[in-house]
């Protein structure tokens, strides 16, 4: 028996981005994006609205960066999420995060967070809050990266949200193989 709950923006993984901009001094800001995902091979779709300062930086510089939230950074990418850079212009430095500037768009990577994408703006819509982004890069510190130079989901240790409960989740162990384990059902 199933239970019905009706119309939900409830997913499972449902990531915890990170959106990382320049202000108009060139201040780093950030703020927790927790509907979003990737669209073509080079696209990423989030929900934002348009009040956020952060979407008023990517706006004018019409770049960001968008990191995965972490096991080890939980407190800080919680922070930036309930508290707004309209209020507190140091939320970012608040939160511990550093800077860094990226080689391709005009945004930060946050230092603390080991995984981006570095993201031009392709269009954003106020009215349903609906942001496009171009993965111009993806980039990762090589703390994360496995034997033969590839990101490590387990040295990652990114974060989920759980929109039911409000709560943050850890991405867990490996289960399968993807592309492969289906085909023992082949006839």
């Amino acid at each position: 028996m199933r239970k019905n709950f009706g119309a939900k923006p409830w997913t499972y993984p449902q990531p915890v981005f990170i959106v990382a901009t320049y202000d108009e001094d060139g201040r780093p800001d950030a703020m927790n994006a927790a509907w979003g995902g990737i669209d073509y091979d080079d696209q990423v779709n989030l929900c934002l609205s348009a009040g956020h300062k952060t979407v008023k930086n990517l706006l004018a510089t019409q770049a960001f960066t968008l990191s995965m939230g972490t096991v080890e950074q939980l407190t800080a990418c919680d922070y930036v999420g309930i508290v707004s850079a309209n209020k507190e212009p140091d939320k970012f430095a608040r939160a511990g995060f550093h800077a860094v500037k990226s080689e391709f768009v005009n945004a930060p990577l946050i230092a603390e967070l080991p995984m981006a994408l570095e993201c031009q703006l392709i269009s954003y819509d106020p009215n349903t809050c609906h942001l496009v982004g171009k993965i111009v890069n993806v980039s990762a510190d090589e703390c994360i990266l496995d034997e033969k130079g590839k990101i490590d989901p387990g040295k990652l240790h990114a974060i989920t949200f759980d929109p039911v409960h409000n709560a943050y989740l850890a991405l867990g162990e490996k289960v399968g193989n993807a592309f492969k384990d289906g085909l023992a059902l082949k006839p």
